[in-house]
């Protein structure tokens, strides 16, 4: 990498955490610190709130889901719009009148503090674990890609994460988000013209789409009913939007972001901002990793996006093996690409257009084929050589592109975008779970009736400890399939029960603590149930469903307990 990449890098990432440790100078209480002073505007809550949702993983791995599946996980966000305007109208009202630090705080005095309690710990739980997602996904691709050693990359991030976080707490987090999100956007709409400027000039933008379409990249909606399918109009409008529900309305990480809010319309329309600019831009996301897709059918593509394990194969036994490959898939991708450039190059009919999905969709299985089996050696390299390799390379591949073909300049600041993100999100999720910790649990239950200059230090210590169990977590953790898909996994087992708990607090006025925090252990059992079962082949059932499933489970649990308890009381 170009020392000028390494200076608009390091550049980016100093400015961002001295502007938030400067801009949280002089807070003195525990409000402040935790919870802000309530006077931000609606953009920059929309900002901050998008910037905690959209980590690193957001722009290292969606690109390589569209580059891999196309545009159809875009329908995981179609029940955000949805889930915004239901928080505005029912959630928001209720924590600004109690004037809540945690959305926690509500529960004790709708139920009882158990109820509390075991709640903020099912956060802390999810999020704990998640935060170490967050920190473990950027850390081991940036390592690949920059030579660094994982545990330095991890270290890096984690440190200047906690740095700015513990100084100046809420305030800092949601005043440098609304920066990391401005870099970020600038930075995928600068690779994105760059990636269309690398078109050749006989192909134009509305070409490349149209021969995306032709490929079968462009099916956004699948109207599909199917339990066992990730992605489909029915689990993003049921599951998608109990999982957003259940994300910005009871996860304390994004409570956190809207209650700093000026006032309650400043935070609606914050909530709302974000609902409506969050598709578009998730969708623009997926357009990069469509079009580096696209770049990748007039350039040579590698066999294997993983640097890492490609030098590990050239340097084994089998690297006679993996040259054939990838001598195969050069082959492929020249007919490819020929039959690319001639249906570009003629008029197109419903004829034409039906032949050159044919041929393009043989040739894309042959490509798979060959890329398969790539990852089949990999695999048995791994056996053979005891030596632990992930043959899932979507993750590499929108990094991959950034250092092997932008311009210098940009690739620092495409780096600096996914530090950004990294950091923004960690950021959020330290903040939250140190305050969730000191208000929810410490404060209220261990060590009450203490001066605030004691909550405040205590504070700190948890944001550092909350840091370091992230870090710890990162350094042990190892990588699903695709990242994009770990941390909604992580919350989707989790989120159900949580907004169970939260949907019979605000709907069901009868039902009292007891049957409800019965219900919620029960339920959330079921769901890790559910989810054990499925990764052991028992059953097909898609992640985001159980988002629908622990929420129903605890309601009905709920009122089925509440009505055997009334009526045990009325019979006795």
């Amino acid at each position: 990498m170009h020392i000028i990449d390494w200076v608009i890098l390091f550049g980016i990432i100093g400015i961002i955490v001295a502007y938030g440790v400067w801009k949280a100078k002089g807070i003195k209480s525990t409000r402040s610190y935790l919870a802000g002073e309530k006077n931000l505007k609606w953009w920059t809550i929309g900002l901050s709130v998008m910037a905690t949702q959209a980590s690193a993983i957001t722009f290292l791995s969606t690109p390589g889901q569209a580059y891999d599946e196309g545009m159809g996980f875009a329908q995981f966000y179609f029940g955000l719009p949805i889930a915004m305007v239901i928080l505005c109208i029912f959630v928001l009202p209720i924590f600004y009148r109690l004037n809540v630090f945690t959305a926690y705080e509500y529960l004790e005095d709708r139920f009882d503090l158990k109820t509390r309690t075991l709640t903020a710990g099912l956060f802390l739980l999810q999020r704990g674990l998640a935060a170490g997602i967050t920190i473990f996904a950027p850390s081991i691709i940036l390592s690949t890609m920059l030579g660094w050693g994982l545990g330095s990359t991890t270290l890096l991030i984690g440190l200047l994460v906690i740095i700015y976080t513990v100084s100046g707490g809420s305030v800092a987090v949601s005043q440098t988000q609304k920066q990391q999100m401005i870099i970020i956007l600038a930075g995928m709409f600068i690779a994105l013209l760059v990636i269309i400027y690398k078109l050749p000039e006989s192909v134009s933008l509305f070409d490349a789409v149209s021969v995306a379409g032709k490929m079968g990249k462009l099916n956004v909606v699948d109207f599909e009913f199917d339990l066992s399918k990730k992605y489909n109009i029915w689990s993003a409008l049921l599951g998608g939007t109990f999982l957003f529900l259940s994300y910005f309305g009871t996860d304390q990480s994004q409570v956190q972001r809207y209650l700093s809010g000026k006032s309650l319309t400043e935070s609606r329309l914050g909530l709302l901002f974000n609902g409506l600019f969050k598709v578009p831009m998730q969708f623009s996301i997926l357009f990069v990793g469509l079009m580096v897709f696209m770049f990748y059918q007039f350039n040579p593509a590698p066999l294997h996006f993983n640097q890492a394990n490609v030098a590990k194969m050239e340097a084994s036994s089998m690297s006679g093996d993996y040259s054939d490959l990838e001598e195969e898939l050069l082959i492929v991708q020249e007919k490819k690409k020929e039959a690319i450039l001639s249906s570009v190059a003629r008029p197109s009919n419903d004829k034409t257009d039906a032949q050159d999905r044919i041929l393009f969709n043989k040739l894309l299985a042959e490509e798979k084929e060959i890329r398969d089996e790539a990852k089949s050696l990999i695999e048995s390299h791994e056996v053979k050589e005891s030596e632990k390799l992930d043959p899932e390379d979507s993750d590499y591949v929108f990094i991959t592109f950034v250092m092997q073909h932008l311009p210098i300049g940009l690739v620092g600041l495409l780096l600096a975008v996914i530090f950004s993100a990294a950091m923004s999100t960690t950021a959020s999720e330290l903040n939250a779970l140190a305050t969730t910790t000191v208000i929810d649990i410490y404060k209220r239950s261990l060590v009450p009736n203490k001066e605030d200059e004691h909550y405040l230090m205590i504070s700190k210590i948890f944001t550092i400890l909350w840091g370091v169990i992230a870090l710890l977590f990162a350094l042990g953790a190892s990588l699903f399939d695709n990242l994009i898909e770990a941390v909604n996994i992580v919350g989707s087992v989790f989120y159900g029960a949580i907004l169970g708990i939260f949907v019979v607090a605000f709907f069901f006025k009868k039902v009292k603590g007891n049957a409800v925090f019965l219900a919620a252990i029960i339920g959330e059992l079921i769901v890790i149930s559910l989810f054990v079962l499925d990764k052991m082949g028992k059953i097909d059932l898609a992640y985001l469903w159980l988002n629908l499933i622990g929420c129903v489970l605890v309601v009905v649990f709920a009122v089925v307990l509440n009505s055997f308890t009334n009526k045990a009381i009325s019979d006795g």
